[in-house]
C-alpha cells in the first residue's frame, strides 16, 4: 500500500463555460451581467498554489480519464444523458436549476466525473494511500435526471456505483462538508443501506428547504441519511463538535469500506454564496479525523472529491490544508487570513448550534451496522 497522496486536475476542467449571470430581475437585467459565480478561478488557484508549494514534489499526480455512458448511466437515465451530449454538440444549453454550460460541456463533465474514478482507482488499487481530485464542473446536486446548482453529473454518486459494480466494494460513506446541502446523493441513496451519506451544510441555503434532521433515509435506507444543518455563522468549533460528535461515530458504527468526501469550500469564511465561518484549520481537523476513521474502517481508502468553493481569495488556503493533512506534509506556506478567520467572534460552538447537534446525535443509533455485527 502506497503512503502518498495523489492530486487529479486537468486543465479542461478550466475550461467548462459557465457564461454570465446576473442579479434575478423581472424579465430582463437591470446590472451589468456577471461573469457567473461557478468559474475556474478558484479551483485553479488551488492548484497554482500547490504548484508555487513543496508540497508538489510530494504529491502523486494523477490523470483524468473520461467517463463512459454506462458508468455515468448508473446514476443517470439514458434520456438526461442524451439531452447533454446533444445540446454540448450545438451552442450548450442549461441542464437544469441553474446549470448553465457551453460547447463542449458534455465531454468536460464526462472528464470531470472519470477523473474522479480514476482517482477512486487509484485508492482502491493501492497506487495512492489517498487522493484529492479538483474536477469541475461538480457533483454532488445533481439529479437522475436533471442537472441541478451548478452540477451536470453526480461525479460522487457515480464513483460509489463504480466502486460498487467495478471495483469490489460494498459499503460506502459519503461525507458532504459543502455549505449547501447534498440533496442529489440522498435522493440517489436514500433508500440504500449500503451507502452512508452525511451532509453538513448551512441551514435552509441551497436547496430551500432541503435537508432537515428528519430527513433520515427510507424503507431498508432509514438511517444511512444523516443532516447537520448548521446554523448561519457556524464556525470551527460547531464543525470540529459535528464531527466528533456525530460523523465519526456514524462512520464506525457503519463501517465503510471507502470513505469519499464531497469537499465544497464555500462554507469557507469569505465564501460569497454562504454565510459559514469555517477556515484552513477547521478543514485541516476534519481531514484529520476522517483519515483516523478511514483507517480504522476502510483501509485508509479516503477520496476527496472537490465540489463548491466560490472565493478565490481563500479558497486555495483551504483546499491547501486539505492537501497538506492527507499528505503528512507542511507545503511551508503559511495561511495569511488564519487570525483574521480563527480569532473571529462565534469560532466557538455556541449554544444554539450545538442544540442542532444534540438533535442529531441519538440518530447515530439507527445508522445501519454491517451484516453480522451484532453484539460486537
Amino acid at each position: 500500500m502506497s503512503s502518498r497522496t495523489g492530486l487529479l486536475f486537468h486543465e479542461t476542467y478550466m475550461w467548462h463555460a459557465t457564461g454570465t449571470q446576473w442579479l434575478p430581475t423581472a424579465g430582463f437585467p437591470l446590472t451589468q451581467p456577471l461573469a457567473h459565480v461557478e468559474g475556474p478561478e478558484a479551483k485553479r488557484r488551488i492548484k497554482n498554489l500547490v504548484d508555487a508549494s513543496a508540497l508538489a514534489d510530494v504529491l502523486v499526480p494523477l490523470k483524468p480519464r473520461s467517463a463512459t455512458p454506462a458508468e455515468i448511466g448508473r446514476v443517470h437515465t439514458p434520456e438526461y444523458i442524451a439531452r447533454i451530449a446533444a445540446e454540448s454538440a450545438g451552442v450548450g444549453g442549461d441542464a437544469g436549476f441553474g446549470t448553465p454550460f457551453g460547447p463542449g460541456g458534455y465531454e468536460i463533465a464526462l472528464l470531470s466525473a472519470g477523473g474522479v474514478l480514476a482517482a477512486l482507482e487509484a485508492v482502491v488499487a493501492g497506487r495512492v494511500a489517498n487522493a484529492y481530485a479538483i474536477a469541475r464542473p461538480p457533483g454532488h446536486h445533481a439529479l437522475p435526471d436533471t442537472g441541478y446548482g451548478f452540477c451536470i453529473f453526480n461525479n460522487g454518486a457515480i464513483a460509489i456505483r463504480h466502486a460498487q459494480a467495478a471495483l469490489g466494494l460494498r459499503r460506502v460513506a459519503l461525507v458532504d462538508w459543502d455549505a449547501h446541502h447534498g440533496n442529489g446523493a440522498q435522493h440517489i441513496f436514500y433508500e440504500d443501506p449500503e451507502v452512508l451519506t452525511i451532509s453538513l451544510h448551512q441551514d435552509n441555503s441551497y436547496p430551500k428547504n432541503s435537508g432537515t434532521v428528519a430527513e433520515n433515509g427510507a424503507g431498508r435506507g432509514l438511517g444511512a441519511n444523516l443532516n447537520i444543518p448548521l446554523p448561519p455563522g457556524s464556525g470551527h468549533g460547531a464543525y470540529v463538535a459535528a464531527f466528533e460528535r456525530v460523523v465519526v461515530p456514524a462512520l464506525r458504527r457503519f463501517r465503510p469500506e471507502l470513505i469519499l468526501v464531497a469537499s465544497g469550500l464555500d462554507c469557507s469564511y469569505f465564501d460569497p454564496l454562504a454565510r459559514m465561518m469555517a477556515y484552513s484549520e477547521t478543514f485541516r481537523v476534519m481531514t484529520q479525523l476522517l483519515m483516523q476513521v478511514a483507517a480504522e474502517t476502510a483501509a485508509g481508502r479516503l477520496v476527496g472529491i472537490h465540489e463548491g468553493g466560490y472565493s478565490e481569495a481563500y479558497v486555495p488556503f483551504c483546499g491547501l490544508a486539505i492537501l497538506e493533512t492527507l499528505a503528512g506534509h507542511d507545503s511551508g506556506i503559511a495561511d495569511p487570513f488564519r487570525d483574521v478567520c480563527g480569532l473571529a467572534g462565534g469560532q466557538a460552538l455556541q449554544p444554539h448550534q450545538d442544540a442542532v447537534i444534540r438533535t442529531v446525535e441519538p440518530r447515530v443509533a439507527g445508522v445501519p451496522e454491517p451484516l453480522g455485527s451484532e453484539g460486537r
